[in-house]
C-alpha cells in the first residue's frame, strides 16, 4: 500500500439532511479515533491470574477533531450553527485508500483564534452519537 497525503483525510458534513457531504473548509489536520470500552471479567477461576475481558461487551465510541484556517464558509456557518443549536447531524470521514465512515456526531467542543499577525484558525472535536457505519474501498 502506497502512503496516503494527510490533507486526504476529510472530515464532511450532510448540510441539509439529504445525504449529500461537503468538506468542511479551511481544515488543515483531521483525526478520527475509535474507542472500546473494555468489560473486566476477572474472578478466582481466571488462568494462571490473567485478566479476561467479556467479548463483544462495552461502549464503542469515536471522536473526530480538526483544525485549520477560519474561511467564514457554509460549512463554518453550519457548524456554528449545529453547536449552538444542539444538533446530531450524519458526519462522513473519509480514510484514503482505506473506507469511509458514516454516522452521528455531536460537536462537543467549537474554538475559534487569532493572533495579531497570523490567520484566524478554529478548531473543532465531535462525539459520536449513534452507531457508525464504515464502508471499505
Amino acid at each position: 500500500m502506497a502512503v496516503q497525503a494527510g490533507k486526504d483525510l476529510l472530515i464532511k458534513i450532510d448540510q441539509t439532511g439529504d445525504g449529500q457531504f461537503e468538506t468542511i473548509a479551511g481544515l488543515r489536520a483531521t483525526r478520527i479515533s475509535f474507542n472500546a470500552e473494555t468489560v473486566d471479567v476477572t474472578s478466582l477461576e481466571s488462568q494462571g491470574g490473567w485478566r479476561e475481558l467479556l467479548a463483544g461487551a462495552g461502549v464503542k465510541s469515536a471522536s473526530i477533531s480538526g483544525s485549520g484556517v477560519f474561511r467564514d464558509a457554509n460549512t463554518d456557518e453550519r457548524a456554528r450553527q449545529i453547536f449552538f443549536d444542539g444538533e446530531i447531524p450524519e458526519f462522513q470521514v473519509v480514510i484514503p485508500d482505506f473506507g469511509t465512515v458514516v454516522g452521528a456526531f455531536q460537536i462537543s467542543n467549537l474554538e475559534y483564534a487569532g493572533s495579531h499577525n497570523g490567520e484566524a484558525s478554529y478548531e473543532l472535536t465531535l462525539a459520536s452519537a449513534g452507531a457508525l457505519s464504515f464502508t471499505a474501498l
